[in-house]
């Protein structure tokens, strides 16, 4: 049988359609009619008619009183039914707050998904001014401390896997990212001048499981505020998050070694 007759088989048209849409509506803020669906879709709305029926039995989306969908939370009640992201939301909530408030930044906690990171929990510190990243958001490796952090504990093969994941990103940008790998692994921790947003200083850390594999990072986009006013330096508020990510981390079993927390600094997270 070749390739495509066995693809073929087992293909699940409706379900392939439901996809679409809930892919479709995730990024539909003001949410969409559904000639609208239809339309982006390429389909007819008789084709997506009864696969929104379905969804909105199911609970997953919605219908507002200007005949939009709209996508309910179920997704992210679910998604959040999976052990590694239920346990970690769990133990790290106080855990980020808490040090949000003492650093007066905002926090949040990565984990990789697809290639990509996908932020699943966020906190704010108690400043007027915090540089936030959406809960939920999907971020690419290349140009982010946690995904350099993620990908430095790594095994090789585990690391391949990823970069193939992640697609083809261009040649300076993908060596940037493998050439700060060894430091980020040897220091325990990654910091240094954000590559998106000027005038920030990204700290970040693992978490590890049981097994010693670092299953997420913590990271803190620091603002330099022009007042001056930082609660803490960026280096003091670099040490309290990775004592942090070894509590965390102890929560989760692991037992954290002292050579993971180096005081050498990665320069281009």
């Amino acid at each position: 049988m070749d390739t495509e007759t066995s693809e073929s088989k087992y293909r699940a048209p409706a379900l392939a359609k439901g996809l679409e849409i809930l892919e479709l509506l995730a990024s539909a803020e003001a949410g969409l009619s559904q000639a609208e669906i239809g339309k982006t879709l390429g389909r007819t709305t008789s084709e997506i008619f009864r696969v929104l029926m379905v969804l909105r039995e199911r609970g997953y989306v919605e219908l507002d009183s200007g005949e939009r969908y709209h996508l309910t939370t179920k997704l992210f009640e679910v998604a959040h039914r999976h052990p590694i992201i239920r346990r970690l939301t769990a133990i790290a909530g106080d855990e980020m707050q808490k040090l949000a408030n003492r650093i007066s930044q905002s926090i949040h906690l990565c984990i990789l998904n697809s290639g990509k990171l996908l932020v699943i929990a966020q906190v704010d510190g108690p400043d007027t001014n915090v540089n936030t990243v959406r809960l939920g958001a999907q971020i690419p490796i290349d140009d982010s401390a946690s995904g350099r952090v993620l990908a430095a504990f790594m095994e090789e093969e585990e690391l391949s896997h990823l970069l193939a994941l992640a697609g083809n990103e261009t040649s300076a940008r993908r060596a940037r990212f493998l050439s700060d790998l060894t430091e980020v692994r040897k220091a325990g921790f990654c910091q240094g001048p954000s590559l998106t947003i000027q005038g920030v200083t990204n700290i970040s850390a693992p978490v590890f499981d049981h097994t010693g594999k670092a299953v997420a990072a913590i990271t803190a986009p620091f603002i330099h505020r022009l007042s001056g006013m930082e609660t803490v330096p960026v280096e003091q508020a670099r040490e309290m998050l990775v004592q942090t990510c070894r509590e965390l981390s102890r929560r989760m079993g692991a037992g954290v070694t002292e050579d993971q927390t180096d005081e050498k600094v990665n320069k281009h997270p």
